[in-house]
């Protein structure tokens, strides 16, 4: 299975680096709770976070970071009506 989610965080600057980095970086997922899981944990660590859907994958997402945490809850609300019906 290719990946087909994408997660952006910003990259803590450490030391001295002899040349100019991105400031950010870039991990791919097989799957959306795979990256949410990802995104968690780098939001947690105060990082900012955006991601969405890798080319060609229909519907095309894009969660921008003013709304990572809403994508996040999302994951949340459905894992507790899971549990809520068993």
């Amino acid at each position: 299975m290719s990946p087909t989610w994408y997660v952006t965080f910003e990259v803590q600057r450490r030391g001295i680096l002899p040349r100019q980095r991105s400031p950010r970086e870039t991990k791919t997922f097989e799957t959306e709770h795979e990256a949410k899981l990802f995104a968690r944990a780098r939001r947690d660590e105060g990082l900012a976070v955006f991601a969405g859907t890798i080319n060609p994958y229909r519907p095309k997402r894009l969660i921008p970071s003013s709304g990572i945490n809403e994508w996040l809850a999302d994951e949340q609300d459905s894992a507790a009506d899971a549990s809520d019906a068993d």
